[in-house]
């Protein structure tokens, strides 16, 4: 019997998707079972089938009003406390240095607890381990995690993603996390533009907060994905995916698809998916960045000073590279 394996990764979607090498490495010696948003029910049969998700959305990860505890679901916490510590596992693991995911593997009682401690919480860990460098990517400290379970992964560069196809949309999708890693709309606009008058066909998707304002610019078949579900079936059907620092351009890594981001307060080299033919643009200098999704401007000014042209022609660039300018089968919308 394989000894049981937890893992913490309790964030956004791109988060959960980086993990993908280190999950399916580990479900290979371990019983793995990941505690994540309720997106990861949806992923798990597509990336790791193998794992166990659990769905938990802590109320730590809000991004606003996070520390009122009164309003914290303490019974339903608790009950996952004490499931997971019923489950006795041999090893528990995070790859964020969070206080918060150390004390969480210490209360189920995980054997072996893996992390990197930060505030002293290596209190709570039986092996702290030494950060990657800060300029590493993310997928750097699952790499780092990997390790000291015994498991070797890839480098980045050298990761296996499906292969690429020649033919389908460009997937334009507008949506993020946060407002401030998107890109303007109207910029989005004119670049979609651009991109059907040199024959190819794009499928616009958006978060559910855009998708009036497509359909007053005419875009009536403007997808507008809910689940991860329907957005794995619009990346399904897509050649390239353009968009935003987001979870939707992650998966799009993991579903072969290569991928043109638009990065703003963030750092690229932390962030840019994990596809061997990934490019970016990267936002303009601000003297606050990376400011984690909390701009201190009145508008995200790395994102805004991004020149349209600019990021046409490099789009248009990158999508040649990929597929070929003829209309495309169109993609039936989702939502």
């Amino acid at each position: 019997m394989k000894p049981k394996l937890l893992i913490l990764e309790l964030w956004g979607l791109g988060d959960l998707v980086i993990a993908t090498p280190f999950l399916r490495e580990a479900s290979r010696r371990y019983a793995v079972t990941v505690v994540s948003k309720p997106f990861g029910l949806d992923l798990q049969p597509r990336l790791w089938p193998q794992v166990r998700v659990v769905p938990f959305v802590a109320p730590w990860t809000a991004f606003k009003r996070k520390y009122r505890f009164w309003h914290w679901p303490w019974r339903p916490m608790i009950r996952l406390v004490r499931a997971l510590a019923s489950e006795h596992f041999e090893a528990g693991a995070s790859a964020r240095w969070d206080p918060r995911d150390h004390f969480l593997l210490r209360m189920v009682g995980a054997r072996a607890r893996y992390g990197f401690p930060r505030l002293k919480s290596d209190i709570w860990l039986t092996h702290p381990l030494p950060r990657p460098d800060p300029i590493s990517h993310r997928y750097e400290s699952w790499r780092t995690i990997g390790r000291a379970l015994g498991l070797e992964l890839p480098e980045r560069d050298a990761l296996n993603q499906p292969p690429a196809r020649r033919d389908g949309a460009v997937l334009v999708h507008t949506g993020a996390g946060q407002a401030i890693r998107v890109w303007p709309l109207e910029r989005y606009r004119d670049l979609v533009t651009r991109l059907r008058a040199e024959g190819h066909f794009v499928q616009v998707a958006c978060d559910p907060d855009q998708r009036a304002w497509w359909l007053q610019q005419g875009e009536s078949q403007v997808a507008t994905p809910r689940t991860v579900t329907e957005l794995l079936d619009l990346l399904d059907r897509a050649a390239v995916f353009v968009g935003n620092d987001s979870g939707p351009g992650h998966l799009a890594a993991f579903c072969g698809v290569p991928t043109f981001t638009l990065f703003g307060p963030q750092v690229p080299e932390w962030f840019v998916p994990l596809h061997p033919q990934a490019e970016l643009i990267e936002g303009k200098p601000c003297p606050y960045k990376p400011c984690f999704d909390y701009c201190r401007m009145p508008a995200p000014q790395c994102l805004l000073n991004l020149d349209s042209n600019e990021v046409q022609e490099r789009v248009l660039a990158f999508v040649a590279r990929h597929l070929t300018a003829r209309p495309a089968k169109p993609v039936a919308p989702a939502g």
